[in-house]
């Protein structure tokens, strides 16, 4: 039977993982009951095991996790954020009620809860922030602490599964927007988490997904793959001590379907996007170092 997703008020004190991923996820081949794989940055690993390796990684980095982002991205996953809400004008069209998933920091759902307020004076807008990580839900906990938002109901934490939602929770047809921002890549079915946000927005409402994705200029993507395997692990070893959740990271980047395809599962889950083209069903940034796609549920 599934069980609950739990509603995060003062989440309490975990330990950090301890655990070093790459060294251990070798031997979870030997218990693999369903017979299925999954990757796990370039490991192959059975689909079983996927969810507690990436939970270690994110229990690694959750303290260091923007600090991070700021240093392997020179601040520009910033920019990037700010150009998904953007894209998005929650506020425009009156009060929305929204699920952030995979948003344990809080980072889009402030952005979506300011970007309302301060251009169409809405208090009302509200943000449910899922994530499957206590310790991710804890930083996004103690950032809203700081902000006008804290102890109000237009935000409230849940520790829960992209890939099941629980219906009691999280009814159908309930939502006006879904976000996930940085993390259906680290799901271990793709298409159960798109399911998932078909099930529970509602008719009209629209699926949002930014993500690190392909870069098409020859150039500029020998540069990034440079950039990317000695610089990020580096810094991930001098800034956070954890070179091993860096180089997963970056892998499980290199193994996210390419635009179109990634645009073609979220039809294949029922919505209805624009045209496989930069513009359409999705918008590159960086000459496609990230990009974001959308979808309307029909």
């Amino acid at each position: 039977m599934q069980q609950a997703a739990r509603s995060i008020r003062v989440p309490r004190k975990l330990q950090r993982s301890t655990c070093r991923l790459f060294h251990n996820s070798s031997s979870l081949g030997s218990s693999n009951p369903s017979g299925r794989t999954t990757s796990f940055g370039f490991k192959t690993v059975p689909e079983e095991s996927k969810e507690s390796l990436v939970k270690g990684v994110f229990d690694s980095v959750a303290s260091k996790y923007d600090l991070m982002n700021d240093a392997s991205s020179l601040g520009v996953h910033r920019l990037w954020k700010d150009s998904l809400i953007d894209t998005l004008k929650p506020g425009r069209k009156g009060p929305l009620r929204c699920i952030d998933v995979a948003g344990g920091t809080g980072d889009i759902a402030l952005r979506i809860l300011d970007h309302a307020r301060e251009n169409y004076a809405d208090r009302e807008t509200t943000v449910e922030i899922v994530d499957i990580n206590a310790q991710m839900l804890k930083e996004g906990f103690t950032r809203f602490k700081k902000t006008m938002y804290h102890n109000t109901p237009q935000v409230s934490f849940h520790e829960g599964n992209a890939q099941e939602l629980p219906p009691s929770q999280f009814k159908d047809d309930s939502y006006d927007l879904y976000t996930i921002t940085f993390g259906i890549r680290n799901c271990t079915s793709i298409p159960a988490v798109l399911r998932e946000a078909y099930r529970v927005l509602k008719p009209g409402a629209t699926f949002a997904c930014l993500e690190f994705s392909k870069v098409n200029n020859p150039l500029l993507s020998t540069l990034y793959d440079q950039y990317s395997f000695t610089v990020i692990p580096l810094l991930g070893t001098i800034l956070a001590g954890d070179r091993d959740s860096y180089q997963y990271l970056v892998e499980s980047i290199r193994k996210f379907p390419s635009q179109p395809e990634f645009a073609q599962m979220i039809r294949d889950a029922g919505f209805s996007t624009g045209g496989d083209f930069d513009g359409g069903a999705w918008t590159d940034l960086w000459g496609g170092i990230a990009s974001i796609h959308t979808g309307v549920k029909v």
